[in-house]
């Protein structure tokens, strides 16, 4: 599904984006604005958290400059939503195997969401 990522940028499905994106697992793209820059709170991963997703992937660019709060990732957790944080290139290709290997298993599309973040 992503087929690249490189600073400042990300190609999903033949269209390149120039800002941070959530990425759904049913291929849906979503421009991704947090309130601090290179802090990630619960107010940041609301939107994603209501999709009721087994997993979230956070990129936290490609020097992994931002921050994850602990308290989002205790509210993520709480919910039973798996996380994993990573440097953003990492947490695409993370993404891209989660998502190919939930479509192999027939019957068993994982619920996976990613937060990538493009630069820093």
């Amino acid at each position: 599904m992503i087929e690249e990522y490189k600073f400042g940028s990300i190609t999903i499905d033949k269209k390149t984006y120039h800002q941070d994106v959530e990425v759904y697992w049913t291929g849906e793209v979503l421009k991704w604005w947090r309130v601090k820059s290179h802090t990630i709170d619960t107010a940041d991963t609301e939107r994603a958290v209501g999709q009721n997703p087994d997993t979230i992937i956070i990129g936290t660019g490609q020097a992994g400059m931002v921050r994850v709060t602990q308290r989002c990732q205790d509210s993520i957790e709480q919910k039973g939503i798996k996380l994993i944080i990573d440097k953003t290139e990492q947490s695409v290709k993370t993404f891209n195997i989660i998502l190919a290997e939930s479509q192999i298993e027939e019957g068993k599309q994982e619920k996976v969401i990613g937060l990538f973040h493009l630069t820093c």
